[in-house]
C-alpha cells in the first residue's frame, strides 16, 4: 500500500521522479565501478602478480586497469540516456566522446608501459624507440581529438579531416619542432650516434655529462657538476658535438699532455753523464746497447772523437725519451695494446715540448686523473736527473734572486 502511494506521489511529481531516475542511475554505474574495480581488477592483479614473468606486472599496471574500469559505468549511462529526453542526443555523445577519452589514456598508458618493457630489455636498452612512439601518440591524438570534435558537434569526422586538411601549413608550422625532433630522432638512431647512458659534450649548448633520456622533443643530459641540461633533439644534429662511448667502449682513457723542456739545458751526452745513466734500471740495458752501437759507429768511420760534435753521440734529451718509454711500459695501469707515444713537437717560445700520447686502462674519471696524476709527479721529479730543466715563465721569486 505504501509503495503504491509513492509511486502515485512520483507520477504526479514527474521532475522529482526524474531526478530519482536519473539518481537511480548514477548509483547503479557507480556499484558497477566499484565492481570493476575491486572484483574484475583485483583479480588481474593477483593473476599477473603470481606470474614469473615481469612484463605483465608492467603491461598490465593499475593505472591502466584503473582507467579501464570507468568504461562499464559509462556504457551503462549511455544506455539510459533516454530517460532525458531533451538532452538525449547530446549526452550520448557527451558519453562517448569521455570513452573515447579513456581509450586514449589507457593507449597512452599501454605505450609508456611497452617503451618500459623495450627500455628493461638489456638487448634494446641503448637503442630508444621513445622518440617514435610519441609520434604514434601524436597520430593517435589527433584522430581521437577530431573523432571528440566530431561527437560532441555531431559532424562528420571525414569532414572535418577536410577541413584540417585546408589548415596543413598551420599545422606545420604548429608542429616544427614535432617534425624536426622526428627526423632528428631517425638520424640519430640510424647512424647510432647517441645512446641512453653516452658521456657526450657540447661546447655551444654547455652540456658535458651523461644522456639520461632520450625523447622526441628533446635530451635530457646529466652534467658532472650535476645540473641537468634539456636541449632540442633536433639540435644534435645541427651542431657538432663529442661522443665519449668510443672511449668507454676501448676500455682506456687517452693520456695527452706535454712538458716543456728548456731548450738550453739540451746537449750531448759525455761519458761521466753515461755512466750515471748506465745506474738507471729501467734504461741500464738500453745505454749498454747504444754505447756499443755508438762506439762501433765511430771507429767504424774513424771518427775523430776529440771534438764532441763529431760522429755519433747520445743526448740528454734522446735519453730521457727512452727513459719515458720505459717508465710507462712497465706500469700496469697504462696499456701497451693502444697507441704508445712520446714525442717531440715542433719548439716554440715556451721551450720544447715532449709529449706523452698513452693510454690509461680505466675509464674512471676519478682513476684516471689519479695515473695522470702519478705519471707526471715522477716525470716532474726525475727530468733534472738527466741535466734538463723545464721550461718555466720568470717568477716574483726568480726575479728577487736575479736582483740580489
Amino acid at each position: 500500500m505504501f509503495y503504491n502511494d509513492i509511486i502515485k506521489w512520483l507520477e504526479q511529481n514527474p521532475l522529482i521522479l526524474e531526478a530519482v531516475k536519473i539518481f537511480g542511475i548514477l548509483f547503479l554505474a557507480y556499484i558497477i565501478y566499484i565492481l570493476s574495480k575491486k572484483i574484475i581488477i583485483t583479480v588481474i592483479e593477483k593473476i599477473v602478480s603470481k606470474t614469473r614473468n615481469i612484463y605483465d606486472d608492467i603491461l598490465l599496471n593499475e593505472t591502466t586497469l584503473k582507467r579501464l574500469a570507468y568504461i562499464a559505468p559509462l556504457l551503462l549511462i549511455r544506455q539510459f540516456t533516454y530517460y532525458v529526453e531533451q538532452a538525449e542526443v547530446f549526452l550520448s555523445n557527451l558519453i562517448e566522446a569521455l570513452i573515447v577519452v579513456l581509450f586514449l589514456a589507457t593507449i597512452s598508458s599501454l605505450f609508456k608501459s611497452f617503451n618500459k618493457i623495450y627500455e628493461n630489455t638489456s638487448k634494446h636498452r641503448d637503442r630508444p624507440i621513445k622518440g617514435y612512439l610519441q609520434i604514434i601518440l601524436i597520430v593517435i591524438y589527433i584522430v581521437g581529438t577530431i573523432l571528440i570534435i566530431g561527437l560532441l558537434t555531431g559532424q562528420s569526422p571525414w569532414t572535418l579531416l577536410g577541413g584540417i586538411g585546408a589548415l596543413t601549413a598551420v599545422l606545420i608550422l604548429v608542429f616544427k619542432d614535432t617534425i624536426l625532433g622526428f627526423v632528428a630522432s631517425i638520424q640519430i638512431t640510424s647512424y647510432d650516434l647517441v645512446k641512453v647512458g653516452d658521456w657526450i659534450e657540447v661546447p655551444s649548448l654547455g652540456v658535458d655529462g651523461d644522456v639520461m633520456d632520450i625523447a622526441l622533443h628533446t635530451i635530457k643530459v646529466r652534467n658532472f657538476d650535476k645540473t641537468i641540461t634539456v636541449i632540442p633533439t633536433h639540435k644534435l644534429i645541427e651542431v657538432s658535438f663529442k661522443n665519449w662511448r668510443g672511449m668507454q667502449e676501448t676500455g682506456g682513457r687517452r693520456i695527452k699532455r706535454p712538458i716543456y723542456i728548456d731548450i738550453a739545458t739540451v746537449k750531448f751526452c759525455d761519458e761521466e753523464l753515461l755512466n750515471k745513466f748506465e745506474k738507471f734500471q729501467l734504461i741500464s740495458d738500453y745505454i749498454k746497447q747504444r754505447k756499443a752501437e755508438v762506439d762501433k759507429y765511430n771507429k767504424e768511420k774513424n771518427i775523430d772523437e776529440s771534438q764532441i760534435i763529431n760522429g755519433r753521440r747520445m743526448t740528454n734529451l734522446g735519453t730521457f725519451r727512452e727513459y719515458l718509454k720505459s717508465y710507462l711500459k712497465n706500469r700496469d695501469d697504462i696499456s701497451k695494446d693502444l697507441t704508445f707515444l712520446i714525442r717531440q713537437l715542433e719548439p716554440g717560445p715556451n721551450g720544447l715540448p715532449i709529449e706523452i700520447y698513452v693510454f690509461a686502462t680505466t675509464t674512471e674519471w676519478g682513476k684516471y686523473e689519479e695515473i695522470q696524476s702519478h705519471v707526471f709527479d715522477h716525470i716532474f721529479a726525475v727530468v733534472k736527473e738527466f741535466d734538463l730543466a723545464v721550461y718555466q715563465n720568470p717568477t716574483g721569486n726568480d726575479i728577487r734572486n736575479l736582483k740580489s
